[in-house]
């Protein structure tokens, strides 16, 4: 069987601009670009361009992120510090009343100390 040869000036893909070598998407894609596009490839620009006169800024963001981190660490460990054993009845009690699912019945319990009444009044209290 003969194999079919492509002319040299066509590409796979390509459309008619091809022979000019133009990729039409690309021209196309930077004429029509709207306003809204030129704004976020000029923020995404100014993200890469290296500042000298910027240290401020980066001292501030520094400063946020640092408090950020801090209130993270604070907040994760008060949650894992105490265990708590939860009853399979009081579960079942949660998913059968107010229809949620077992994981959810038992971050549930395990936030009220495993008390199923304590878990429902504050269920019922948010809803």
């Amino acid at each position: 069987m003969a194999e079919d040869r492509q002319p040299s000036n066509v590409h796979e893909g390509a459309t008619t601009a091809a022979a000019n070598d133009v990729d039409l998407e690309d021209d196309v894609a930077a004429k029509a670009k709207s306003a809204e596009d030129r704004k976020a490839a000029v923020a995404l620009a100014s993200l890469d361009a290296v500042g000298g006169g910027n240290d401020a800024g980066k001292h501030v963001d520094q400063e946020a992120m640092s408090k950020a981190m801090k209130n993270l660490k604070l907040g994760a460990s008060g949650t894992a510090a105490k265990k708590v054993k939860v009853d399979a009845a009081d579960v079942t009690l949660l998913v059968d009343q107010l229809e949620m699912t077992k994981a959810k019945a038992t971050d549930l319990l395990k936030q009220h100390e495993g008390d199923a009444v304590k878990a429902l009044r504050a269920y019922v209290s948010v809803a």
